[in-house]
Parts: structure tokens; sequence; C-alpha cells
């Protein structure tokens, strides 16, 4: 497209600038998880604000619950209207004596393979990120005087602490929130040289699983082998959730799994990741999953479930005899396309309820769940977006999903019914919550070049269409 060669030129004229303006950003403590750092929060988001008003766009900052939101408006009567999200919120910086230079102070620095990476707090989670949609747009503004789209951006301050408050404010204010598609930059590269389209999130469903056996905790040699003992109560109901393939027993738990089409899963065959890969780093070389399922399904397209903690007895130095009275554990299971985590909370209160012995009691704690997401791949926009990253990076995106959650990315779905798409530019190893977090200055660069050219296909797509 001849037109974005003018915009493209710029970002590559520009890119000492545009590092200037993120060290800016990056230098603001704003760790939103202690309330001692809610004034630097707040002004994270007064200089975002400021940016953006100063590149032409309708800016406000509005309260939440917890941290304020930074919203602006670019608007484009006839044309596509996308939402970008993002957040200006950071992790804490502990253990501070692990980072090599200060974690609000940032710096250029040469990676072991001598790519040079931008270091500090935030560089990759999420303000690097948020910084390339914004350079891309400053670029267009500059260039073209317009955007090619209408855009709306919004920027949270509460990611890191769960987006507290964030589903409430998108619900009083979805009038403001008008948009086609929705844009995420939060996310990774499949590696360095290759881009990636996450277009599924696993959803979660948790529990707390309380068993209470004798009235306190028992002498093993007078009553071993007479009293009920809720460890062995426990043990054999988190064994009974899966089958010997891997597959979890719960009734009806695969109603609303859809199968992955044909041409995605050889796409992700030619990922060729291997067990060797994926688990070899961890120790561990044979995939646990349901077994006939490529390991890259097992943790992206296909729901699990995993015991994620069990306590009760003694469990200090030495010995000590006993048979506890009482033993809890801790179950997650993450779900995939219409699974519902209120259907899988009754299933599984009613499977564990089954198998609790008459004298013993059991108390299921259910915690919040979310819904998982996924995209439609056919949806036009996803094409449009995987055009523009292939024109960007030479080689086609990589369709994968996610096996964790981004709950507000399904309240997106839920209160505003749009999908989104989630095109971030960040790395495995850019140790996000990590001590000397970084994101590599390629992935800066040419993450803002590929938000310019989505942009421009969005805006295209949009007037052919």
């Amino acid at each position: 497209m001849a037109a974005l060669d003018p915009i493209l030129n710029d970002i590559d004229r520009d890119l000492d600038n545009a590092l200037d303006r993120l060290f800016e950003f990056l230098r603001i403590p704003s760790i939103s998880t202690d309330p001692a750092y809610a004034g630097e929060c707040r002004r994270a988001a007064q200089w975002l604000a400021g940016t953006l008003d100063a590149l032409g766009f309708e800016t406000a900052i509005s309260e939440t619950s917890l941290h304020p939101v930074v919203l602006a408006h670019a608007p484009k009567p006839g044309a596509p209207h996308v939402l970008f999200y993002g957040h200006y919120d950071v992790q804490p910086v502990d253990p501070l004596d692990l980072w090599e230079t200060p974690p609000f102070e940032p710096r250029i620095a040469e990676g072991p393979d001598g790519a040079k990476r931008i270091v500090a707090r935030g560089a990759s989670d999420d303000k690097g990120q948020v910084m390339t949609f914004v350079e891309a747009c400053r670029a267009w503004k500059a260039m073209a005087g317009e955007l090619p789209c209408g855009v709306t951006i919004l920027v949270e301050g509460a990611e890191e602490n769960g987006s507290q408050g964030l589903p409430e404010w998108v619900a009083e204010n979805r009038d403001r929130l008008g948009a086609d598609i929705v844009l995420v930059c939060d996310t990774s590269m499949w590696n360095a040289g290759t881009p990636a389209i996450t277009t599924s999130l696993r959803g979660l469903a948790y529990f707390e699983v309380k068993v209470r056996c004798a009235d306190r905790d028992l002498h093993s040699g007078f009553f071993g082998g007479a009293a009920a003992n809720p460890i062995h109560v426990l043990a054999r109901i988190i064994a009974g959730l899966h089958d010997a393939d891997g597959r979890v027993t719960l009734p009806g738990f695969y109603e609303g799994v859809r199968e992955t089409p044909p041409e995605i899963l050889e796409q992700w065959r030619g990922l060729d990741l291997s067990p060797e890969k994926f688990l070899g780093p961890i120790g561990l070389k044979e995939p646990a999953g349901e077994r006939g399922r490529m390991l890259i399904e097992q943790i992206q397209s296909r729901p699990a479930c995993d015991a994620n903690g069990i306590i009760g007895g003694y469990t200090g130095e030495g010995t000590k005899t006993v048979i506890a009275g009482e033993a809890s554990a801790k179950v997650s299971f993450r779900l995939v396309d219409d699974q519902d985590p209120e259907v899988l909370a009754r299933t599984f209160e009613a499977y564990v309820r089954e198998r609790v012995p008459a004298d013993c009691s059991v108390e299921v704690i259910c915690y919040k769940g979310s819904r998982a997401i996924s995209l439609p791949f056919d949806m036009p926009e996803l094409e449009t977006a995987r055009a523009a990253l292939e024109a960007e990076w030479g080689v086609p995106p990589v369709t994968v999903g996610a096996g964790g959650s981004i709950p507000i990315v399904g309240d997106f779905k839920r209160i505003l019914d749009r999908n989104t798409l989630l095109i971030g530019f960040g790395l495995d190893d850019d140790r996000i919550h990590s001590p000397n977090e970084k994101y590599d200055l390629r992935s800066f660069h040419k993450g803002t070049r590929s938000w310019a050219r989505i942009l421009a296909a969005l805006g295209e797509a949009g007037r052919r269409g």
C-alpha cells in the first residue's frame, strides 16, 4: 500500500524520539497493587492523557473504584471504528536487589544475542506495548493528518490488581465504547521473528474443598484402620477427576467443547512444539494431558483440570502419627469454548458430595469464574490483521490460543458484545513480573510499524465493504 510508505518512514525516522517518550512513561512508578503508589498511578494516567490530547484525541480521565482510566476518542464517520485496550500500571519490583539497575530508570542494554533491549519495569508489560499503538497513531496523524479508521483508546490502571473496578466502569460507560472490534496489545509473539494473533483464551473455574471427618486429629495407632481419613477421601476425589486417558470424568464436562478446524491443526503441527522443547526446560518429557491430542492442543484449545494444593494432617519435620480431622484441597479448571463455569460449579459440587462418607462433612467453596473467549476463525478482521502482520514481518503470523485467562476480554464480549484481537509483540524471555524486565527494541519498533499497517488495513477493508 503506497500510502503507507510515508507513515512507516516517519516511524523509522522518529524512533529515537519515540524512545524518549516511552522512557518518560517508564520513569513513573505506577504500581497499582501498593496504595503508597496511588499518586504515581494517577500521574501515569495524566501523562498518557496529555500525550493523547496533544495528538488531537478527545481525551478524559475517568474515575473507577480504584485507579483512573484514560479514555481517548478520534472518531471518523463512515469508517470502521476500533477500541484499543491496554494498561499503564505495573507490577511491584521486589526483590529489588536482583535488578541490575534501578527499575524505573529505563535504559538500552545489549542482550546475549547482541540485540538491543529496553530494560525497565513495565517495558513489556504493558507500557511499551501500549506505546507501540500510540506511536502508530502519532505517525498517521503527522503524515496523513488523520487516522485511517476511527479509534477509541482505553487504558486502565489496575490490570495488575485484577482490573478492580473496570468491568463495572465498562458497563456504566458502554455508550462511550462503541466499536467494531477490540484490539489488545498485552500478549506475545510466537518467537522473535514470527508474530502471533491470540484467538482464544481459556476460562477459569476455581474451588476449595474442605473435608472434615473426626472432630480432632487422631492417634493412628488407636484409630488407624477404623476412622475415616479426610486425606484419603480427598485423594480419591482428586484421583477420580481423570480417567486413564487423561480426560476429565465429570458428567457433561465436554459439552460445549468444539473441535479445532483441521486447517488450524495442520498449522499447529507445522510449529513443531515438541515435548522436548516445551517440557524439557522444566525437567519433564512426557505430556500428561488427553491422549491422542497434540501438546499444543493440551495447553491451548482443550480444557484441563489440576489440583493446585492439598493440605491436611502433620506436615512438619520428622514424624507424627496422626489421622487428620480435616483436610482441604484447591482445584482449578481451565475452560474452553462454551463451557459454563456456573454449570461446572454445580456438577463439581455434586461429584464431590457423592464421594464423601456419610459420617464426614464437606464444604465446597466456589470462587469467581470466567468464561473462555474464542474468535471465529473466519472473522474478516482476523484475516485483515494476518495479512498486515505478514506484510511487516515477512512470515505469516501464527494463530494460537492462550492457556491463561484475561477476564476483561470476556467482559468486552459480555458487556459490549465485541470480539477482541489480541496482538502483542512481547517475547517469552521478557521477564515480565520479574527483575530486569525487558522489551526488545525490535519488538517496539516493528510493533509500531505493525499497528500502522493494521490500522490502514482495517480502514481499507471498511471502504471496500
